[in-house]
């Protein structure tokens, strides 16, 4: 059995590049595990193609914990405290108040974020210049549609498989509402978690969800590690440390679109919520991520520009980290482009040279893309998510969140029919009680939101299905 994302030969691996850029000692760690056979070049896919024997494995083990235990060099900039993060930060920017187009607003972000995540499915994990091939083979470069094996020559699809688990639901011969993905299973569990606990949960409260709710099998990466230390009974915030080299991956930030829509217009207070869920799993850029994007989408539902909505979830992003640089880059280079095809080609070999060193599931080259298919986009939904996707990495998870933004600006009309129709208003999901309506989860979250304001949310109820205040 070939255990993705668990088997300590292939962790330690990993764990030999995230401790080295934590400022650890790993070079003695490496040559140990090269000397007795192990490969250090980490997997790109969950596990390695042949598990390692028991007596490497078990030095594996201990590899991961004397990593574990060395201290990491000091980051007094990437800070994991709240309090020491928001020390930190500049002011919240002042922001509007939500309209009468909230619910308007979190439907089409709710849509939005379906129909990113639907575009970026078949392709993840496929390089580059594999999706530009898949696509010229089929007559769809630039990409402005679905994805489709119609036409797509023997040789290509060979080259370029296709995401084997989501390509039979998600090409569009075949699409048949929204699939079931983690990008919408994670929205879905944090709606229960604010029903449950309301914005008062803890992340002990976060850890006792994921065990109630939802499929161990059905985590990746720094998920899947946190999952087994809640279950090794392991104390927060160790879930995030022990044996988890994807804790500055791009997991958490894939969790916290509705922490943001439940706070429209409060990016500090969405990025505190969205630190409380993701520390059970990730450290530093990994939370900061998770942080982002809440404040994205909590600007999202009352701004009515992409750069503002950039500008205000900025703010909430520590300003000497990483992922601030990895923001700066992909927002310049997007407010730069002309869109045209030659210039985005340039921009992206730029974010490729800057980052693509790092894992495709990691949180840095993954966030700036968003930002860059945010700003190059100038809020046109179809040409941010298809930029989102056409730059690789982490395509479905990319465009989903790209989705979500667009979609809390523009409203569902905004959105435009050819993505919408498909998606049929149904969301598929791997959580108990099965397929969600997206009027239903839309009508959920506004009423969270009216819930958090005392004096209520204007114009919470539904009005139509297009247009935005």
């Amino acid at each position: 059995m070939r255990l993705t994302w668990a088997q300590p030969e292939d962790l330690l691996a990993h764990e030999l590049v995230q401790s080295a850029a934590e400022g650890k000692e790993t070079a003695d760690v490496r040559e140990r595990w090269v000397a007795a056979g192990g490969d250090p070049e980490p997997a790109v896919s969950g596990a390695g193609p042949v598990p390692a024997t028991p007596a490497l494995r078990a030095l594996a083990r201990t590899l991961l914990d004397e990593l574990d235990a060395r201290p990491a060099a000091p980051a007094p900039d990437e800070p994991d405290d709240w309090d020491a993060i928001v020390a930190l930060l500049a002011p919240a920017p002042p922001l509007p108040a939500p309209g009468a187009g909230l619910h308007d607003r979190v439907l089409g972000a709710w849509t939005g974020r379906a129909a990113g995540c639907l575009l970026g499915k078949p392709v993840e994990k496929i390089p580059r210049e594999g999706i530009e091939e898949i696509l010229r083979a089929t007559g769809r470069w630039p990409l402005d549609r679905w994805f489709t094996a119609v036409g797509l020559p023997d040789d290509v699809a060979a080259r370029w498989p296709w995401n084997r688990r989501s390509a039979p639901t998600s090409l569009e011969e075949n699409i048949d509402g929204m699939p079931e993905d983690d990008d919408l299973n994670y929205p879905i569990l944090a709606l229960e978690l604010l029903t449950a606990r309301g914005r008062d949960f803890t992340t002990d409260d976060v850890a006792q969800l994921w065990l109630d709710l939802m499929p161990a099998g059905r985590s990746f990466t720094a998920e899947r590690a946190a999952y087994r230390n809640v279950l090794d009974a392991r104390p927060v915030p160790e879930t995030a440390t022990h044996h988890n080299p994807f804790r500055e991956w791009i997991g958490a930030l894939i969790r916290t679109d509705v922490l943001g829509w439940v706070t429209p217009g409060d990016v500090r207070e969405a990025a505190r919520l969205a630190w409380t869920d993701a520390r059970l799993s990730h450290t530093r850029n990994g939370v900061y991520g998770a942080m982002w994007a809440a404040g994205l989408a909590s600007a999202a539902t009352v701004c009515d520009d992409v750069e503002q909505v950039l500008d205000a979830a900025g703010a909430v992003v520590p300003p000497g980290s990483r992922l601030a640089g990895a923001l700066a880059l992909g927002r310049d280079l997007g407010a730069a482009s002309d869109g045209g095809e030659a210039a985005v080609r340039a921009d992206l070999d730029r974010l490729h040279a800057a980052y693509g060193d790092l894992h495709w599931v990691h949180v840095l080259h993954n966030a700036a893309v968003v930002a860059y298919a945010l700003s190059a986009g100038r809020g046109d939904f179809t040409t941010s998510v298809s930029v989102a996707v056409t730059a690789g990495w982490d395509t479905d998870s990319a465009a989903a969140t790209v989705g979500g933004v667009v979609g809390a600006l523009r409203g569902v009309a905004g959105i435009g029919e050819a993505w919408t129709a498909p998606l049929d208003g149904r969301i598929a999901t791997s959580l108990p009680g099965g397929e969600r309506r997206i009027a239903d989860l839309a009508a959920r979250t506004v009423s969270l939101a009216h819930a958090e304001h005392p004096g209520g949310v204007p114009g919470t109820g539904p009005t139509h299905e297009g247009g935005r205040s």
